[in-house]
C-alpha cells in the first residue's frame, strides 16, 4: 500500500518536474515574435531593433512574423492560442488595450490571455500634415476644421489605435469634427499622409520623425507633455493651447497566459539586456523613441490602468467600429 501511495506521489510531481526543468532548459526552440501591425509602423520598428540582442542573449533564432489585420486582433489570436511555453511573443502597442473595450465578442480575452513581460518604450506621438498642406500651424489646421465641419480626413493606423484615440481626444478638446481614415498600420497611414492623401494624422516619432527632418512631412505638435528628443524645437499639443493634452503611444512585450514564470523571467532578462544595448539606445534617441524596460508586475498594473483611462475616452467620445 506504502508502495502504491508512493508510485502515486510521483505521478502527480512529475508534471512539476517537467515543468520546471522546461523552463530551466528555455528556449529549446526558435521563437516566433508577431508584431499584430504591417512593417514599416512604431511597433515593427521597435522589434528589428531589439531582435538582434534578444537572439544573443537567448541563444536562439527569432523570426519577425507581422500579422496585421482587425485593428492588431489576428496577430494578438495567433499569439493567444499557441502553446504556453514562452515561445510565441507578442509586440502590440495602446491598441492592445483598446481592444478589449471596443470588441467584447472576440475569440481570445485580453485581459486574461497574455502575461506581461515588459512594456519596452514610451512613443512619442507628434500631429503631422504633409508638406503641402496650407496649414502652417496648429492653430491654422484648428480653424480650417471648424470652417468645414466634418471634411477634413485623418489617418490613423486602425481602429481604437493611439492615432485614433489621439485625435479623437484633441478633437474633442478643440471642438473640431474631423472624418476618420483607419489603415491596416502605421505603414500604410503613413504612405498615403506623405502622398498627401489625407489632410493630417497622429504619428509616433519612431514612424515620422525621419519624414519631417526630410521635408516630406510637417510637425504641428508633440502630444505628450514632454518635447520629443528627436525634434526639440516641436512644441507641444499642451503649450499650444490645450494644457494636459497627453496622448503618447507605447510598446509592450507579451507572451502566452499560462507561460512558466521562469520562462517569463528569462524573457524579461533577455528584454532588459537588448534595450541597454548603446546601439539600439541611440538609434531610438535619435527617432525619439524612449527606452524603458519596466518589470512584468509592473507592466501588468501599467496595462490595467491604461485600459481603464481608454476605456472612458470610448465612452465620453463614442468611438466605435462602425
Amino acid at each position: 500500500m506504502l508502495l502504491v501511495r508512493r508510485m502515486f506521489l510521483g505521478m502527480l510531481a512529475a508534471p512539476a518536474i517537467v515543468r520546471v526543468s522546461q523552463a530551466q532548459d528555455f528556449p529549446i526552440q526558435p521563437l516566433r515574435l508577431i508584431p499584430p501591425y504591417p512593417p514599416g509602423g512604431g511597433t515593427d520598428t521597435v522589434a528589428r531593433l531589439l531582435l538582434s540582442h534578444l537572439m544573443a542573449q537567448l541563444g536562439q533564432n527569432i523570426v519577425v512574423e507581422n500579422r496585421s489585420g482587425a485593428g492588431g486582433t489576428i496577430g494578438a489570436a495567433e499569439v493567444a492560442r499557441s502553446p504556453k511555453d514562452g515561445h510565441t511573443l507578442l509586440l502590440d502597442s495602446m491598441g492592445h488595450v483598446v481592444n478589449a473595450t471596443l470588441m467584447p465578442n472576440l475569440p481570445f480575452d485580453y485581459t486574461t490571455a497574455f502575461a506581461p513581460i515588459s512594456q519596452l518604450t514610451w512613443q512619442p506621438q507628434m500631429l503631422v500634415v504633409p508638406a503641402a498642406s496650407p496649414h502652417r500651424s496648429l492653430a491654422e489646421l484648428v480653424t480650417a476644421a471648424k470652417g468645414r465641419p466634418g471634411t477634413l480626413p485623418y489617418a490613423s493606423s486602425g481602429n481604437g489605435s493611439g492615432a485614433h484615440l489621439a485625435m479623437a481626444a484633441f478633437a474633442k478638446m478643440a471642438g473640431m469634427e474631423v472624418v476618420h481614415v483607419p489603415y491596416r498600420g502605421g505603414g500604410p497611414a503613413m504612405t498615403d499622409l506623405v502622398a498627401g492623401n489625407v489632410a493630417m494624422a497622429f504619428a509616433s516619432a519612431a514612424a515620422a520623425s525621419a519624414h519631417v527632418q526630410a521635408g516630406r512631412l510637417r510637425a504641428l505638435g508633440a502630444a505628450g507633455l514632454r518635447r520629443i528628443s528627436a525634434l526639440p524645437d516641436l512644441p507641444t499639443i499642451s503649450e499650444l493651447g490645450y494644457p494636459g493634452f497627453d496622448w503618447d503611444e507605447w510598446n509592450g512585450l507579451w507572451t502566452v497566459a499560462g507561460t512558466p514564470a521562469a520562462s517569463v523571467a528569462k524573457l524579461y532578462a533577455a528584454t532588459i539586456f537588448a534595450l541597454n544595448q548603446p546601439d539600439v539606445q541611440a538609434r531610438m534617441n535619435q527617432i525619439g523613441i524612449v527606452p524603458l524596460g519596466t518589470n512584468p508586475e509592473q507592466f501588468g498594473a501599467f496595462v490595467v490602468e491604461q485600459r481603464e483611462r481608454t476605456a472612458r475616452l470610448i465612452r465620453e467620445a463614442n468611438i466605435t467600429l462602425g
